[in-house]
């Protein structure tokens, strides 16, 4: 019985360490530190919420720059890719309808060389990045349906020049822009 005892006061003990303590103090600790990104990084127009730094979202308005395709459907909760193996015929003719769809969206020579990004899911599903190539390779179609002068569009260069980031620690990766913060500043061009 005094074991028994003992057991219980010191499971009673880890689990108010672990259970309630410890995640209290690291919420802390990060919301002090890291206070926009513990929240999510939500980007907030006036008052509505129009996003998330960290999470890609699905933009299908000409207006628009598109995204990375997901596999997720750019839902957060059952992220991860397809999981199609390189010799898979389902990636194949997925990749092929991919480039089919942005080739004709874009206008674009059918003998482009499509970025990869805009072929291939990410690993999560939810990338909120594509490359400047991509980017630039979206430029005419917005422009045009947005009915921008040569002005405009040299905003939009602009726009894609300062938003871009670069590579993760100077070193991983390339060079990439955040599709959400591209898509509400072409919206401020006038």
């Amino acid at each position: 019985m005094k074991t028994l005892l003992i057991s219980l006061k010191i499971f009673l003990f880890f689990t108010i360490l672990t259970g309630l303590i410890y995640p209290l103090m690291v919420t802390g600790i990060v919301q002090v530190l890291f206070p926009v990104k513990a929240n999510g990084s939500i980007i907030m127009t006036g008052t509505k919420k129009s996003g998330s730094l960290l999470i890609g979202q699905q933009f299908d308005s000409a207006r628009y720059f598109s995204s990375r395709p997901s596999a997720v459907a750019y839902n957060p909760l059952p992220s991860g890719g397809s999981n199609f193996g390189l010799t898979s015929e389902k990636l194949t003719a997925v990749v092929a309808d991919r480039k089919k769809a942005f080739i004709t969206m874009n206008h674009l020579d059918s003998l482009a060389v499509i970025p990869s990004e805009m072929l291939f899911a990410s690993a999560s599903g939810l990338d909120p990045h594509i490359s400047n190539r991509a980017a630039l390779m979206q430029v005419d179609r917005i422009a045009g349906v947005r009915r921008f002068d040569g002005i405009q569009r040299q905003k939009i260069l602009k726009c894609i020049g300062q938003l871009t980031e670069p590579p993760q620690y100077l070193c991983f990766g390339e060079e990439r822009i955040n599709v959400l913060l591209l898509n509400l500043e072409i919206d401020k061009i006038r």
